[in-house]
């Protein structure tokens, strides 16, 4: 799920576009997404919708489990075909107005992060050291529902994951209880650059279960994505969480995109990372296919600079997430040309 309020453009639609405009966007977008292998796709996030009771969140599968509100992703029901959700890095960034941003670029759903162990270890804060009522970015989550859209929660990130520091079952519970309840939270992410041994990966698995018994909860993972898919310690990590009880409805990849002065086949190599992760998050689930995954998977674009995402390339990502039916799509790192980010945003 890291770069503030970059992880997301906006959802805005464009404007009409005059007959040679529409059609020298449509040559564009065919010969982008010519480069992405043919069973590669993205999936579309579903339209959003006003909050309603129970939330829906962004991401989810289409078939959600009875016990859970909607799609799974940061917001209610969760970005629509081509959804995009925006990250933002509250600590970092603390005046960034999330009803302000909604209504310049269309944005709907958000995801806030991170909150980290404090000095005890188990209790909450916004990089492991704002308390909730102090955080002003979180404090305007009311503001945006208000429009229409909703904020998750994002758990982890660089200061780390309560699950690894506090190792009192009940206690690690209640610390993600009270947070969840203080925002009134329909989602929660967690974001691991290691998913910590076995008895880690059960307490968090148990906490999360316990809290979706309690009250409707969509759940997911922020997971880095490699050239071969992910890990094999963060694939063992859902198989485990998923057999321990807990409802993970979405797979978020960090992934990387490679400079434009990298290799021929950028973006294809891309597109086979995520169809390796595909097959993994699919044996985790224990799905019957892989392409059962795809919509469990979400797409969180790392750039490390300006020019390495062009507006031909987020064409193709866009076609790629509506084939495939990817939960949503995101960004981070460095802020891509405009128009790729308007291109992403949908």
């Amino acid at each position: 799920m890291s770069a503030s309020r970059r992880s997301r453009p906006s959802g805005t639609l464009p404007r009409p576009l005059t007959f040679l405009a529409a059609a020298a966007l449509t040559t564009a977008t065919a010969t982008a997404v010519s480069l992405l292998p043919a069973q590669a796709g993205l999936h579309r996030a579903a339209p959003v919708p006003a909050p309603s009771s129970p939330r829906a969140v962004p991401g989810s599968p289409p078939a959600a489990s009875p016990s859970q509100p909607g799609p799974s992703g940061p917001g209610p029901s969760g970005p629509g075909p081509s959804g995009f959700v925006t990250f933002v890095d509250t600590a970092a960034d603390p005046g960034f107005d999330l009803p302000a941003d909604a209504r310049r670029t269309g944005v709907r759903w958000y995801a806030l992060g991170h909150l980290s162990p404090a000095s005890d270890g188990c209790a909450q804060r916004w990089a492991g050291r704002l308390a909730f009522g102090h955080d002003p970015v979180a404090n305007r989550v009311g503001r945006l529902r208000a429009l229409g859209g909703d904020a998750g929660l994002v758990f982890g990130g660089p200061a780390g994951e309560a699950a690894a520091t506090c190792t009192r079952p009940d206690a690690l519970t209640a610390a993600y209880r009270r947070a969840v309840g203080a925002f009134d939270a329909a989602y929660v992410e967690f974001e691991l650059s290691d998913p910590g041994d076995r008895a880690t990966v059960l307490r968090r698995a148990r906490a999360i279960g316990a809290l979706q018994r309690e009250r409707p909860l969509r759940a997911g993972f922020t997971l880095p994505l490699r050239a071969d898919g992910l890990t094999a310690r963060d694939a063992e990590m859902l198989r485990l969480t998923r057999e321990a009880g807990a409802d993970i409805a979405t797979v978020n990849v960090l992934a990387r995109i490679e400079p434009q002065a990298a290799p021929e086949g950028r973006l294809r190599r891309l597109a086979l990372a995520l169809r390796a992760a595909r097959v993994q998050v699919a044996r985790a689930y224990g799905l019957a296919s892989a392409d059962e995954a795809w919509p469990r998977l979400a797409l969180t674009c790392v750039p490390a600079g300006p020019a390495d995402l062009s507006a031909a390339d987020a064409r193709a990502l866009l076609a790629f997430a509506a084939r495939h039916r990817l939960a949503w799509l995101s960004l981070r790192g460095a802020e891509p040309d405009p128009e790729a980010a308007r291109i992403l945003r949908g």
